[in-house]
């Protein structure tokens, strides 16, 4: 696949960084020239050095040729242009952009992005996907991760197995005698940084990250199971009064009427906006990093702060003296790839990564065969994948134990007529169910195959 990416910042790198490993053709374009020499020096990708909405650098880039545009710049306004151009003078069949402003993405204003006005086939809203990722981790707080599947009937869960987890040590088969009717199912273990597909004779060990397959209705029990009872958060503070931190504050108060919210914004001015426009919650102003001030928010009583700052370690550091002054649990929003695998370690019980969220709902879109919705997990060393088998899917009509999966792939729910199938042996997939999958990074283009069209995969 062809494809353009305008912008060179941590998203369009990401998503080029991803591209590029699969052997699509990738150009990037960035006004930055120090941005574009990084991708060329690290990546197997082309660059190019100019305004990502003009339409002579697109065609510099290859735009005439591309099958997709993704147009992640800073620039709200140059993604929507870059999609016009792509679309009036080149004809580019897909064409993706990241829009940040929540005014463009109003209700009422819907139409603009139609094929006749806005040409732009997939929006993505950067703090709609990360506000709505903490909205789910707060609602799961056993949960260090949570993705919703199948019309959020199928449910992934993230799993810190501590010493209190009362399965460690027992083999995977084992788990299936103990509790027959649990609809779930072990797809992947993270251990020592080693992310796996393990195998019916392994054991959960203490320390691991296990990542479960799970009906809606069997997640809370699920969660009991692997020993995290912790009830849905009523009490929480939020730091920082951003897009992403108005988002998840407005959202809490229209899902979650019991919930008591208090927001802490440094800046006056924006403080006062926020406070206009939420009715429950309580608006502080000042820093997240005084602890007079997170104890004025009464931080020491609440069920977890949720760090959102713009600022990786205003996040981090806010939420390890949150925790220090007695709040149950914390949340941050980290951007930067280098801290996540220090969080454990200081104290940080989860943490959302912007660029893994966006280039996760990129993905969905870039991913060949009947592919509904991707997850990308642990910075691409594996992925969630949901796609509809088709009838001449190899992985239809037979008995799961006779398709001989590959290493690294793993079945983890089945979703038919509305109705979640939990796999077995015996189970066989029919055209037009949708399957919920695990695969390590080097065997995801195996499962591109496997809902082709063609049977080439065999």
């Amino acid at each position: 696949m062809r494809i353009v990416i305008c912008g060179a910042g941590q998203v369009g790198y990401g998503i080029a960084e991803r591209l590029a490993a699969e052997q699509n053709d990738v150009s990037v374009v960035d006004a930055q020239a120090r941005l574009v020499n990084l991708v060329r020096d690290s990546l197997d990708v082309r660059g190019v050095v100019g305004h990502g909405s003009h339409p002579d650098v697109l065609a510099e880039a290859g735009i005439d040729q591309a099958d997709m545009l993704i147009a992640v710049t800073l620039s709200d306004e140059v993604n929507m242009v870059a999609c016009q151009v792509a679309h009036s003078l080149f004809n580019v069949p897909t064409k993706i952009a990241r829009i940040r402003a929540q005014s463009y993405l109003a209700p009422h204003w819907q139409d603009l992005f139609r094929r006749d006005n806005m040409p732009i086939d997939v929006i993505i809203s950067p703090e709609i996907e990360v506000g709505e990722t903490v909205l789910r981790r707060l609602a799961l707080p056993g949960a260090v991760e949570t993705v919703t599947f199948a019309d959020d009937e199928v449910v992934v869960l993230g799993i810190d197995c501590t010493a209190d987890c009362p399965i460690v040590d027992t083999p995977l088969r084992q788990l299936t005698e103990l509790f027959p009717d649990l609809g779930a199912v072990v797809v992947g273990i993270l251990r020592r940084a080693r992310l796996f597909v393990p195998r019916s004779e392994d054991a959960i060990l203490v320390g691991d990250l296990a990542y479960v397959v799970a009906k809606r209705d069997q997640v809370k029990r699920t969660l009991a199971i692997f020993g995290h009872e912790e009830p849905e958060a009523t009490r929480i503070v939020i730091a920082g009064g951003g897009n992403i931190g108005f988002f998840v504050a407005q959202s809490l108060e229209a899902r979650f009427p019991n919930a008591r919210v208090k927001l802490i914004e440094e800046n006056r001015d924006r403080a006062v906006a926020v406070s206009e426009a939420l009715h429950r919650t309580v608006i502080l102003n000042g820093s997240a990093l005084d602890q007079v001030m997170l104890r004025e928010a009464d931080v020491q009583d609440a069920d977890s702060l949720v760090a959102l700052t713009n600022d990786d370690e205003t996040n981090i550091l806010s939420a390890v003296m949150a925790k220090n002054l007695g709040c149950k649990r914390n949340l941050c929003l980290i951007n930067s790839t280098s801290y996540p695998a220090f969080t454990h370690a200081l104290g940080i019980d989860a943490y959302v990564n912007p660029r893994a969220v966006t280039v996760s709902r990129i993905l969905r879109h870039v991913r060949r065969g009947r592919i509904r919705s991707v997850q990308s997990l642990q910075n691409g060393a594996a992925e969630l994948i949901e796609a509809e088998a088709l009838q001449t899917s190899p992985l239809v009509g037979r008995p799961l134990r006779d398709l001989d999966l590959p290493d690294g792939v793993r079945i983890g729910a089945i979703y038919r007529k509305r109705a979640v199938i939990v796999p077995s042996g015996e189970t066989q997939i029919l055209a037009g169910d949708r399957v919920v999958i695990f695969a390590v990074a080097e065997r995801v283009r195996l499962v591109e195959q496997m809902f082709r069209v063609s049977l080439e995969f065999f």
